[in-house]
């Protein structure tokens, strides 16, 4: 009699080698190899054949199975949960760049940073978007927020240095509407842009506060929060109309620290050679 063994319970052998699975086990196992038992509270047991912990240690510290963490750590097709991952991690002492490269070679979506309440965007940022003061540029926080707004978005879009929230501005102050010919347009993707950031932090209630009061105060943000549209912003074009410009046109990047993923560079580039020449002209008369 034949017996047939269920793939759900005990994973195949002879699956064709796939890169991602191959650099798994070999990241278990260096993270493994540089960890003593001493280091994880275990009694050191004199000479071994490998250095670092044993597989079933790492099992055993992390409440698992011996058997499944050998299955994942030889790669292995297998599923693998959330908080398989937390419990391995904290045994592998991983720092946030390993757990988060650890989800994502278990084919997860690492967690999203909790909040520290930092509104403040690093000095670094400051200096790079002045060093970027031939073009506009700001920095929202995880609000949106302006975290720092260099002396061109300043001159060009009539944006505060820092403090005012973009999203009301954008919204509720008739000045900073004016600004943005295609305003119509752009409101729509605004809105998504949003939803798709307060997505990414459903316990913050800041977000939330903030829903309600533009849903309260604008129409025009309320009907399009009920679309209930979503989207990640990585660009677009502004057409701006300037009191000393005219209408003049931009290309804009939006961008994301690597150490700071909650907070968005927006540079803004002269989408032709017009808008080039007269903002060159408005920054000349800015300068003292």
């Amino acid at each position: 009699m034949t017996t047939t063994r269920n793939p759900a319970v005990k994973p195949l052998r002879n699956q064709p080698p796939h890169p991602r699975r191959e650099e798994l086990r070999s990241f278990l196992r260096s993270r493994r190899a540089r960890l003593q038992p001493e280091d994880v509270g275990l009694p050191g047991r004199g000479l071994r054949r490998t250095p670092g912990l044993r597989r079933e240690e790492v099992a055993i510290l992390a409440g698992i199975g011996t058997s499944w963490y050998t299955w994942l750590e030889q790669g292995r097709v297998i599923k693998v949960s959330d908080s398989v991952v937390d419990s391995i991690s904290r045994v592998l002492r991983l720092d946030p760049a390993e757990r988060g490269y650890f989800y994502r070679l278990a084919g997860l979506n690492p967690p999203i940073a909790p909040d520290n309440g930092d509104t403040v965007s690093p000095p670094e940022l400051k200096r790079l978007l002045d060093a970027w003061s031939a073009y506009p540029a700001y920095v929202l926080d995880r609000w949106w927020n302006y975290a720092y707004t260099n002396s061109a978005a300043q001159a060009v879009f009539g944006v505060p240095p820092s403090g005012k929230n973009c999203l009301e501005l954008f919204f509720t102050d008739p000045k900073y509407r004016s600004f943005l010919a295609n305003w119509r347009a752009l409101a729509p993707q605004v809105v998504a842009d949003f939803r798709a950031t307060a997505a990414l932090y459903p316990d913050d209630g800041r977000f939330t506060a903030l829903q309600l009061r533009l849903y309260q105060q604008s129409p025009e943000f309320a009907r399009l929060w009920d679309r209930h549209d979503i989207r990640s912003e990585t660009g677009g074009t502004k057409a701006v109309v300037h009191p000393v410009l005219g209408e003049v046109t931009f290309d804009h990047l939006v961008m994301h620290p690597a150490d700071r993923q909650d907070l968005r560079i927006a540079v803004h580039l002269p989408r032709d050679a017009d808008t080039h020449l007269k903002l060159e002209r408005l920054l000349r008369g800015n300068r003292p």
